[in-house]
């Protein structure tokens, strides 16, 4: 079985991990390395016009990447990160790939609840990519026995583990006015 520790460093050198979060299992790399990225796009066979979620360890180091309105902050971010909630924000100007975004402004962000989660993310330095680790359309895996073969195999390495909420997460769009629900998923939320 593979550590943590084997996850920290296949992601710091353009890796591809396979890796359980506290909504659903998903396969993700650096945020900044466009060629892993492209593998995972590859990997899911998802089109590049769909943009990525990211995971980040903690509210700064988001705001290094978008702009987060205080009322967003007071009304959700304070209420349900971490947790089982990804927010879109606009992006700052230069900070994220195009290939993350689709070449949009808007990166889907979300503070994860797991702790462990949370450390990898932070060692590894910057946002994690963080999309199901499922082909594009299939059935979203909870554990990492229900995780496609190809997509294992392809993968440079697989961390086993536990998802809390096996749910997807709560998506709501901040972009625009008034804030919209794109997903309704791990938590209950009223906007």
């Amino acid at each position: 079985m593979f550590s943590i520790q084997n996850a920290i460093n296949t992601i710091r050198n353009g890796g591809v991990v396979v890796f359980p979060t506290d909504t659903a299992y998903g396969i993700g790399c650096r945020m900044d390395n466009v060629y892993a990225v492209d593998r995972i796009f590859k990997i899911k066979e998802r089109l590049k016009g769909n943009p990525l979620l990211v995971l980040v360890d903690s509210i700064k180091m988001a705001e290094a990447y978008v702009e987060i309105p205080d009322d967003v902050r007071r009304k959700l971010l304070d209420f349900y990160w971490p947790g089982g909630l990804t927010v879109f924000f606009r992006t700052k100007k230069n900070k994220v790939p195009d290939i993350v975004t689709a070449k949009t402004d808007i990166l889907a962000v979300r503070l994860p609840k797991d702790k462990t989660l949370q450390e990898m993310i932070h060692a590894v330095g910057v946002p994690i990519i963080a999309t199901s680790a499922n082909k594009s359309g299939k059935e979203t895996p909870y554990n990492a026995g229900s995780v496609d073969e190809d997509i294992k195999r392809q993968a440079d390495m697989v961390l086993d583990g536990e998802c809390t909420y096996k749910k997807e997460s709560t998506i709501v769009d901040t972009t625009v006015s008034p804030w919209k629900i794109i997903r309704e998923g791990a938590i209950a939320i009223k906007i």
